[in-house]
């Protein structure tokens, strides 16, 4: 099937009206816990680079982003440090954090990446996401976390069709992919995603998860890259 002809298969499952009503429901289960982080949100005085204050809340004991199926692993599993991101294809932010997380895990061999799909911006994400979960399970995390920079380098908005374009520029066999990203099992996948992120309560796209500590929206470089150093010496995003 052409690269043209994939939203509708992959829609299938999912009109867009009830993606979206899902998607919804999935997000209001978190309402509860955001509203209860608001009054907290200054757990840590965390400052973006531009000097605004980051909101941050320690996150609940009993779900850890690290029992995700499908999290998209980047750098090595001997790091001291791990940071995990929840993001979506089609949030600018992301495209941003996307480069500067690159080149700080390029740069610092001690940080890993556990990068999840926080699909809410509209039916083109929920797609994309199911199109990188289908190429991590045919082709494993490292050729999956070069498609995942190319669906950032990307220009204009992702979605299915954007998304298996990038898979066939890499020379990916998108008939292969697009059978997996149609599968019940991927959707399930990026469905339990974003479910996670609504129960941590990550309003914010992207928000990472750091030292058992929730921080909405993205700091800037510098200051990432504080906070992971604080992680790997007191084990906390600032050290007191």
């Amino acid at each position: 099937m052409a690269v043209e002809e994939v939203l509708s298969p992959l829609a299938r499952p999912f009109s867009r009206r009830v993606l979206l009503g899902s998607l919804a429901a999935m997000t209001a289960g978190g309402a509860a816990f955001r509203s209860a982080r608001a009054q907290e949100s200054g757990l840590f005085p965390i400052l973006a680079d531009d000097g605004a204050p980051i909101a941050n809340y320690r996150l609940p004991s009993d779900v850890s982003p690290a029992d995700l199926p499908g999290l998209l692993w980047h750098g090595p599993a001997t790091a001291d440090v791990v940071v995990f991101e929840f993001f979506d294809y089609n949030c600018p932010y992301c495209r941003k954090a996307a480069v500067d997380l690159d080149a700080l895990v390029t740069k610092d061999k001690n940080v890993r990446l556990g990068l999840a799909d926080n699909a809410v911006l509209g039916l083109g994400s929920f797609l994309t996401a199911r199109v990188k979960q289908a190429v991590l399970r045919l082709y494993g995390p490292e050729r999956a976390y070069q498609f995942h920079k190319q669906l950032f380098a990307h220009r204009g908005a992702n979605d299915g069709i954007s998304a298996l374009a990038v898979a066939r520029a890499m020379g990916l066999d998108t008939s292969k992919i697009e059978e997996s990203a149609n599968s019940e099992m991927i959707g399930g996948i990026v469905k339990r995603h974003v479910q996670l992120a609504a129960d941590l309560g990550f309003a914010a796209s992207p928000s990472f998860a750091l030292s058992s500590v929730g921080i909405l929206g993205y700091p800037g470089p510098k200051s990432m890259a504080r906070l992971i150093a604080a992680s790997r010496k007191c084990d906390a995003p600032v050290c007191g």
